[in-house]
């Protein structure tokens, strides 16, 4: 549930400085090379992400530099132990010199997030990715995205598109303080909606080719990596409890029209919908 936006912003710091950051590195792919598209955290790939071409199916997949949080760069904010109501200068500032400078569209958003693990009843990559793309031509497998992660909207774009949101962790679940998630937990049982906040990607993918055996349509991947808020969200969804999210969405860094950004206020207001079956 959308609970505001602000028009796009310019936020970040030069590439260089900035943890977080996006780019390609060349793969090899039968003789040749191809550019792949990583976001970093540091200087090691942390997830490769949908390939440019936005005819390949939409993926984060987690990788070795996806090994720690961001926690102790920005210490505890007491604001974001609520439910943030405004977003100002003062709560973007620490998460800023995390980015990478550039244009971002900050949404606030009230989500219940679903824990799920590859291959599941409720994994994407497994079932709605499947039916349009079908599985992997070499591995005969579904794409697999090597981690945990959090399933929380989807609704109709259009009878030809679909919007899916999910949540990341930099680190898996089984990585956090057992002591900080009961913590959540108890506070949630008595009400409060802490606020967790992401960088954020818009990827729109479509097959190039249409096969009538599928579910041709154009995926909306709306991928939210946590800045702050791994023991948030592990307790929301262990309480199946709201959580206050703050998306810092790249423009930049996404796969995806002016035009389509500037639609999701819209979108994520919508009644949530899953995709009817085909």
């Amino acid at each position: 549930m959308l609970v505001a936006s602000l028009p796009p912003r310019r936020l970040g710091v030069p590439v260089e400085g900035a943890r977080l950051h996006f780019g390609r590195a060349d793969a090899a792919s039968g003789g040749g090379t191809f550019r792949t598209r990583y976001l970093y955290l540091e200087d090691d790939p942390a997830f490769e992400l949908s390939l440019w071409c936005g005819t390949c199916p939409f993926l984060f997949e987690r990788q070795g530099g996806a090994n720690g949080t961001l926690s102790a760069a920005l210490g505890v904010m007491a604001v974001l132990e609520g439910p943030l109501e405004a977003v100002d200068d003062q709560v973007l500032a620490p998460f800023a010199s995390l980015l990478p400078e550039g244009e971002f569209l900050p949404l606030l958003l009230e989500v219940r997030p679903e824990l799920v693990a590859p291959h599941d009843d409720r994994d994407y990559f497994s079932h709605e990715q499947v039916t349009t793309w079908g599985t992997d031509r070499f591995w005969g497998l579904p794409e697999n995205p090597r981690s945990f992660y959090y399933r929380t909207f989807e609704t109709a774009v259009s009878p030809e598109a679909h919007l899916y949101e999910f949540v990341v962790p930099l680190v898996p679940p089984g990585w956090n303080d057992r002591v900080r998630v009961t913590g959540y937990r108890s506070a949630m049982a008595r009400g409060v909606v802490p606020t967790a906040v992401a960088l954020s990607t818009l990827d729109v993918c479509q097959p190039a080719t249409y096969d009538e055996s599928a579910d041709h349509h154009a995926h909306w991947g709306l991928t939210h990596f946590l800045l702050d808020g791994h023991h948030k969200l592990e307790a929301a969804a262990r309480s199946g409890a709201p959580v206050r999210l703050l998306a810092l969405v790249s423009v930049d860094g996404s796969l995806a029209s002016a035009d389509d950004l500037a639609r999701l206020p819209d979108l994520l207001s919508r009644p949530r919908g899953a995709r009817p079956a085909t």
